[in-house]
Formats: structure tokens, sequence, C-alpha cells
């Protein structure tokens, strides 16, 4: 049924409920949706069976066909028989009865079975969001770029089932390659174009690349991201029986074009630009790059991504970008003000394997191995295990020779480990198998809760079980261990937490904007991967994880309010964001489950059943960006070559904490600062809004005026928010300022820093 023809069914329901509304008030508002399920369809023509459907709604409907017509929702014809009409439970009741009717059941709202990410997020379904009048339909209208390794477009995540045509305003490409065609691109893949010429003028033009030469992904990253923000719905995704159930990405009817940048030793800046460049022609709505430099991060213009991204958001473009996986304090990068910056945290999903030692005790750790140990067996500490040139030390971390055969053969091994790398730990697996060891334990030293496929039965603890199995060890006589493979946990607790390999703030080149913006889930999560890379799906952590999760937020607020600026859809997400687990405690971040801070989640963990109607936003134009650069330092002349317009410093900012953005940082206060901003209102046109303050310890805050009384949809208000140190602190402190009324919370961190002052005393 189109959407027309059930407007008008609606509209006839309505008017009919008018007419009886005295007579038979049931009739209208006690009905509710059910399916009339008749069984297996017969031979029936299908106009005779609509027919047979009206004469039955008919006869509960007092004999009135207008009733019976205005009633009936769907027929079903052709895998069964039966329909779908709206009954109130007498009449339910009644149809139960007649002839040829199997069973009557109300039409009971089911969840789909989505990325549990999405889930646990708390997004809703299109049907609910309907139901509170927010039309995201224009998703098939809005294209996503990714700025990745490519994408595996037969992958079911990419399917173009029930697609309508490409957008007209379309301008892209679909390049062919090796192992890819035209026709790889589909009414969902709408574009894919790669580049390799940074690449090979830095590795060479013979250099081996191990990928296909075309958009193709031989990795699984770029399939992997894509799919989180956009993905189809796809019935039974799982990694190796783990994780099983439905899956899809938070937008999953938008467009996807892809821009394949990253090939074997990374991605290369010229390739980078070339992309961005290829991007805003092609007419892409938002950008998502789970890329990004090493802390710490350079100059904006020295940085092709900071590049990229601000001439992105001259054009209306939004980027979205991951804040790095180096997870110590200042390591954020992607820092540029113009983009919205990405940590990762947990849901409340865990892959562990369970370690039952001689004693009875058990030891979770976290594992994706589906290898188990049958019966117990000798477990002892790699260090025991010595060989050659290496120190016990040495061989406590399964070097490459490390291990000495005969002491490993047979036995479950306790390695220690340092790295960050995946890649690092799965070779650890294999340097204990091919030692003869048949299970490990790695005691991972940076407490990550990542889940590892290893290639032997295995598991990964953390500093303190590390402590208690090593100690178990040393203290029994003959020591055994039992590892059983991995297995899927939902109720983790407490969660979100903020994953202790997210890069942190603060803002090392501009601490005056604080980074990273936001904090979605990235630690095992799953979605599409490359069947050249081993599987269709996979399960992998990083801030490359959570980033598209925030890109597939982004979509949906684009598709509710297209007319809305990057720093529009910015503001909206992260003032609607919370600071708060499923279980109302602050967040936490690992490894030590600290309370965390805006340094580690920015202003919170985004929450998408908010986003659409934030009430007040934080915006920015392409001006506030220049103004924000002259504040910097940049000359006219520096800032032409940049903007190639006539765009001067005549309105620099004071500082650089003057940007109208949605959170709020002075790194260096040392009596007194004042910063204003500006809200518009999105929300009712009356409406009144209240600063709540909580202040930072030490200093004093007050917002003037702390009241705003708007009349208007569009109306814009100034506010200014003092500073005033109270008392001596070290370090930075952390506050928030929330705008409320009734019905919402506009929420921005307030991260302050507070210096010596004229006399060398803190004031």
């Amino acid at each position: 049924m189109s959407s027309s023809t059930y407007a008008m069914r609606n509209t006839l329901w309505y008017l009919l409920c008018l007419g009886v509304l005295v007579a038979n008030v049931s009739f209208c508002f006690a009905s509710k949706v059910y399916v009339v399920y008749m069984g297996s369809k017969t031979g029936e023509h299908p106009d005779d069976i609509l027919k047979e459907n009206h004469q039955m709604l008919a006869s509960v409907h007092s004999g009135s066909t207008e009733q019976a017509q205005a009633s009936h929702i769907y027929t079903y014809r052709h895998g069964f028989r039966g329909f779908a009409a709206k009954l109130n439970d007498e009449q339910a009741s009644q149809i139960s009865k007649m002839p040829g009717v199997v069973s009557v059941f109300p039409n009971t709202r089911r969840k789909l079975h989505t990325t549990h990410s999405w889930d646990f997020m708390g997004l809703l379904d299109d049907q609910t969001m309907e139901t509170l009048g927010y039309s995201i339909r224009n998703q098939e209208n809005i294209i996503i770029g990714f700025i990745d390794t490519g994408i595996w477009p037969e992958s079911p995540s990419f399917s173009d089932t029930d697609m309508p045509a490409v957008p007209p305003g379309w301008k892209g490409h679909c390049q062919a390659g090796e192992a890819f065609n035209a026709s790889s691109c589909n009414r969902k893949v709408i574009g894919a174009r790669y580049y390799m010429s940074g690449y090979e003028a830095e590795e060479g033009s013979d250099a081996n690349v191990s990928t296909f030469r075309s958009p193709r992904d031989s990795t699984g990253h770029g399939s992997h991201t894509a799919s989180i923000a956009a993905g189809r719905y796809v019935a039974n995704m799982n990694y190796k029986g783990l994780a099983a159930g439905g899956a899809r990405g938070g937008a999953p009817m938008a467009r996807i074009a892809v821009y394949k940048t990253c090939w074997d030793s990374g991605c290369y800046d010229v390739d980078l630009l070339a992309a961005f460049d290829d991007a805003i022609r092609d007419g892409v709505h938002i950008l998502s790059l789970s890329l990004g430099a090493q802390s710490p991060q350079g100059d904006y213009f020295n940085d092709a991504i900071s590049v990229g991204s601000f001439h992105s958001a001259r054009r209306g473009v939004m980027v979205v970008a991951s804040a790095g996986n180096e997870g110590f304090a200042g390591s954020a990068t992607n820092l540029a003000p113009w983009m919205l910056t990405v940590a990762a945290s947990s849901t409340d999903r865990e892959f562990t394997s369970d370690i039952i030692l001689g004693n009875g005790a058990r030891i979770t750790g976290e594992s994706l191995s589906l290898f188990e140990m049958n019966v117990s067996t000798r477990i002892i500490s790699a260090s025991q295990a010595y060989a050659g040139y290496f120190t016990p030390y040495q061989s406590s971390y399964c070097l490459e020779s490390s291990l000495n055969k005969t002491k490993t053969k047979g036995k479950v091994l306790v390695c220690r480990h340092v790295e960050t790398s995946t890649e690092s730990k799965v070779a650890k697996s294999k340097i204990v198998k091919e030692a003869g060891g048949v299970g490990m334990i790695l005691i991972d030293e940076t407490d990550q809760d990542v889940a590892i496929p290893f290639m032997i039965p295995s598991a990964i603890v953390g500093k303190k079980k590390g402590e208690k199995l090593l100690s178990y060890i040393k203290t029994t006589r003959n020591p055994v261990a039992r590892i059983f493979r991995a297995k899927t946990v939902l109720g983790a607790q407490p969660a979100p937490r903020v994953a202790s390999f997210s890069s942190k703030g603060p803002n090392a080149l501009n601490p005056e904007i604080m980074k990273p913006d936001v904090t979605a889930p990235g630690l095992n999560i799953l979605a599409a991967w490359s069947p050249a890379a081993g599987n269709m799906f996979n399960i992998v952590s990083g801030t490359s994880m959570a980033c598209p999760h925030v890109t597939g937020i982004a979509t949906l607020v684009k598709a509710v309010h297209p007319s809305w600026s990057p720093s529009a859809i910015k503001s909206a997400i992260m003032t609607t964001a919370t600071i708060l687990d499923k279980h109302h405690r602050h967040i936490s971040a690992d490894p030590e489950q600290r309370t965390a801070n805006a340094f580690d989640y920015g202003s919170g963990f985004v929450n998408p059943a908010r986003v659409l109607d934030p009430g007040l936003i934080y915006d920015s134009e392409p001006a506030d960006f220049v103004a924000f650069l002259c504040s910097l330092g940049y000359d006219q002349r520096s800032l032409h070559l940049v903007t190639r317009d006539n765009s001067t410093c005549d309105r620099a900012f004071n500082t650089a904490s003057d940007l109208n953005y949605p959170s709020i940082a002075v790194p260096k206060l040392k009596d007194s600062f004042s910063v204003t901003r500006v809200v518009t209102n999105v929300g009712k046109a009356q409406s009144v809004y209240k600063a709540v303050v909580s202040s930072p310890p030490g200093v004093n805050v007050t917002v003037v005026p702390n009241r705003l009384i708007f009349t208007l949809v569009g109306q814009k208000m100034k506010f200014t928010v003092n500073f005033k140190v109270t008392s001596p602190s070290k370090g930075y402190a952390f506050g928030f300022l929330s705008w409320t009324n009734r019905r919402l919370r506009v929420t921005s961190p307030l991260v302050v820093k507070v210096v010596p002052g004229k006399h060398g005393l803190v004031r």
C-alpha cells in the first residue's frame, strides 16, 4: 500500500469516527490493529480475497462496507492468507470464531535485534520516531563518504534491495579496478574511488601491494566502518557463532560513497586530500574518517585531515573523525574545531573465556577464541620457559624464538603484553603454539578489555587478575588450568565506560577547544568485514568503530533537519550526550574504573534518542572559523592562502575560547575571565530556559543572563559565562552548564585550568 493510500485511509477512518462518535465510542477509541491469520494461501483471485476480507470486517461493523474498508490495513495474499485491520477486542473475538480463521492476535511491536551497540544506545526504531513526529525517510537522500580502506560491495550489509534511485544531485563515479567494475556499485554503494598515487610516490610504483588496486576492501576496516554507520539489516550477523542476531547500521537507508585511500602501510596525505576534493565535488553530505595522525598532531594547515575537513565544512559537508587509540592524556588527534572528534567506550556486551584453576578458582578473561581445552593442563609462567640468549624477563613477553620448546610443550603459558595492536596479541598465541604450548593466558598490562581471535585456547586478563594467576603458580606444587571457548555475555557492568585505549584530551594544539567531543561504542563491535581478510563479519575495537556510530547519528539528524549546518548537527550531538551510565552513575574509565571526565568522553556518551530535538544549538558559520584562526595568530596573508577569498581578521576573537563551540574550555585562568556564546532556538517558539551551573572546584561560574526567553523558532540569544578563581587548585577542573526547561536539557562541559597570578599566587 502506498503512503498516500494509507494516509487517505486514515483520513477516512478519522471522518468515520467523527460520524459515529456518539453512537459507538468503542468503535474508534478502543480499537487497535490486529492480524487475522488464515493459513496458507489458496488459489483464489486476489480481488476475491480482498472482497472476502471486507465482508468479514463488515459483519463486525454492523454491515457497514465503509467502516470495513476504513478499518482494513493490509491483505496478505502471496505467502499466506490473512489481513490486518483496526478492531476493538469484541470485534477481534468475533472474527476469531469465523470459518477459516486460524488465529487473531494483536499487532505487538517487535524490536529489531540490531547491532548491539545501537540497541544499547537506545536508537529509536523508525516507527517510534514517526510516532514522535520525526520522519527519517529522508536518510535515503543523505550521502555518506567513507575515507578508508574501501568496501566489499557484495556484503549483505550493502544490499540495495528496496532502495529508490540514486539521489539526482549525486555527481560521483564508480571507478573500475582490480576485481571491481562499474556494476560493483548499486543504489546503496552509489560511488567508489581509489587513490594510491601518494602511496606509490612513497613506496615506489612497484611496491608489493597485497591488496586490490581498486575500491575493493582487502583488510575489512572500511567495510566495518561503513556498515556500522549505514549498513542494511542483516538477519543473522555473527562472528563464528558469537554475538549472533540481526544487525544494522544507524542509518540503514543512507547512501554510501567510498574513497579508498588507505593501503598496506597507511594512508598518505596527498591521497587523503584528493579524496576530500572529490568528495566535496561529488556531493556527499557527511564524511567519516576512522583514521588520523599519531599524536602530537601538527598545525591545522600542515595536517591533511584538518585541511580537507576545513574546506569540507566551508562547503557544508560535516566531517566526523576518530580521536585515536593511544590512550594517554593529551594524545587525542583530529583536533580542529570544524570537525567532530569521537572517543571510544564500551557497551554492556563482552566476549569472555573462563579459566578454571586447579584450586577451583574461576578467572574470566577476554577472548574471541573458539578453541578450548578438554582437560586441565600444567600452567607455567612464560619466564620459566626461557630459551637461548633470552632472559626470563624477556621470555615472559613470549617474544619470537624466546620459548624453550621442551619446557613449553603441552603446557599453558602465562605471557605478558604491553603493545596495543591486535596483530601483536594474535602473534603471541602463534609463538606459543609453535613452541608446543596448548593454551595461553595473556596479561595485558594496559588493561584494554579488547577481545582477540587467538590461534589456540587463550584469554586476556588485566594486571590484577594476572597477579592472582602468577601467585597461584608460585604457591602451588602442581598448578593446572583449563581454558574454555569464548562466549557472548550481556549485561556487563559498568556500561558504558571509556575504553583505556581511547585517546584523551586536553587538546595538545589549542586547549581552548576541548577534544574529544563525544564518546560512542568502540569496544568489541560486530560489523561487516572483508572475506579477503578471512570473514564476512568481524568483531573489532578502536575509536575507528566509535566514529561511524556518530556518523550514523549525524546522518539521522541531517535527514530530519536537512538545512542544519555541520556545526548545528555537531551541537545537537554534543549537548544531548550523557555523562551517566545505564545505572545512572557517573561514567567510569578503564582500566582502574576511575570516574571519567571531559578529557575522556568530551560532552558525554551519545544519545540518539534525544539528538533530534536538542532545543538549542550552538551554531558557527565559516566566517567564525576564520575569526578563530585569526585569534591564533594567522595573519591576513596566510589566511588568504587558505580561504582564497576576501576574508579578513576584522572579526578576530579575543581568544580561541570565544569560538561559539558547544563546550567551554579556559586553559589559563588567572583571576577572572569571561566568554560569550550564542544559542539558536530550534525547539518550540515559546520557550524559556534557565541556567543550571555545576562550577569546577576552586572556580565560581556565573551566567548572565541566567534565563533565556524565546518567542520565535530560529531566534538567537547571547549570554556570557564568567569564571572567577575562589581557591588554589592544581591541574584541570571540570563542571558543566545546562540550559533547562521542563522538557529539555542542553548541556555544555566546562573545563578550567587555574594558573598562577601576577605575583606567583593562584587567585
